[in-house]
């Protein structure tokens, strides 16, 4: 069987910035937010082992599980509004 080559995620470029600022900063809101959307857009993602392995470190640094962090920005959702929508038609989640 031959092996599966590593892929690039079309919206690597801007999540590679958002991590690096998650890699400095400290558990905000916002920062939180980010950090469950990225863990949810890269589970499984085939490449990208670098930004997968620096939102793993973003996760220990602030002492949480995947599952207290979801737990978090669900809090978080109910209350905020984290994210503005645009109207470019585009989704952020693919």
């Amino acid at each position: 069987m031959a092996e599966l080559k590593d892929q690039e995620h079309p919206q690597r470029f801007g999540d590679r910035a958002v991590v690096d600022e998650l890699l400095r900063g400290d558990p905000t809101d916002r920062n939180l937010a980010d950090l469950a959307r990225l863990l949810i857009r890269y589970q499984g993602f085939p490449g990208a082992r670098d930004i997968q392995a620096d939102l793993q470190k973003v996760l220990e640094k602030w002492q949480l599980t995947p599952e207290q962090l979801f737990a978090k920005t669900r809090q978080i959702h109910a209350t905020t509004r984290i994210f503005s929508t645009r109207n470019d038609g585009r989704d952020d989640w693919a």
